[in-house]
């Protein structure tokens, strides 16, 4: 789907606050309400906004210990990355997961009660026979920056 300087106005406006009212989203677009909902239902029914969420300050609730892992698996077949991502995705924990390029297969986020369920998940996995052959742990111990609003100006600055 080509996206316009307005689609990019909408895209914006939604993830910087996606409760945002029908009119406002229609201010900030330049539009009036009626085709700027159109629009956004069009982003919607085409995959562009795949959802709306609230960002909860976990450390507020509950002491958390945040986690970057490392993964290499032992094998290299198609078969050996699809058992181990099928076990990812079922484990809640596990935040975010990027197949990486370099020398790791993986890289994983994972947010656990404190570092002993880190190590029980960790544990688990090594005891379902993923195929994990090497892991490396980062304790996060500071958080500098958790953005999740994608810079889209800059990025499709060249495509508009």
């Amino acid at each position: 789907m080509k996206l316009d300087a307005i689609d990019l106005r909408i895209l914006e406006a939604v993830q910087q606050d996606g409760r945002i009212t029908k009119l406002a989203l229609a201010e900030k677009a330049g539009l009036s309400p009626t085709p700027c909902w159109m629009r956004l239902r069009k982003l919607e029914k085409a995959g562009i906004i795949t959802g709306y969420h609230a960002r909860v300050a976990v450390r507020r609730v509950a002491p958390v210990a945040s986690v970057m892992m490392e993964v290499t698996l032992g094998n290299h077949r198609q078969a050996d990355f699809e058992r181990f991502e099928r076990a990812v995705a079922t484990i809640p924990e596990i935040t975010a997961c990027w197949s990486v390029g370099g020398g790791v297969d993986y890289i994983l986020k994972i947010v656990a009660a404190d570092i002993d369920a880190y190590q029980r998940l960790v544990d688990g996995l090594l005891d379902r026979e993923l195929g994990i052959d090497r892991y490396f742990t980062y304790i996060v111990t500071k958080t500098i920056k958790d953005e999740t609003v994608l810079p889209l100006a800059a990025l499709l600055s060249t495509s508009l």
